[in-house]
């Protein structure tokens, strides 16, 4: 059988930086975590517009105060 294992120095690639991932890694995170606000601060606002009779401006302004109290909450 042929022996396929490397025989020359193994490659590691480049070095990481460490302090760059630790900054995306946050920004994934935090981007992660207001996009999920968002998305059901609109669901919520929509099925208040739309079940009852309260209307579009009313839907609106309940999902500005949702984002506002949300975003507030999450800090």
């Amino acid at each position: 059988m042929a022996n396929n294992s490397p025989t020359g120095p193994v490659e590691l690639g480049a070095e990481m930086d460490y302090a760059e991932h630790e900054k995306t890694y946050a920004l994934f995170l935090t981007l992660a975590k207001y996009g999920s606000l968002i998305c059901a601060a609109l669901l919520i606002a929509m099925a208040f517009g739309f079940f009852t009779s309260a209307g579009f401006i009313s839907a609106t302004i309940l999902f500005f105060i949702i984002c506002a109290v949300g975003g507030y909450l999450l800090k």
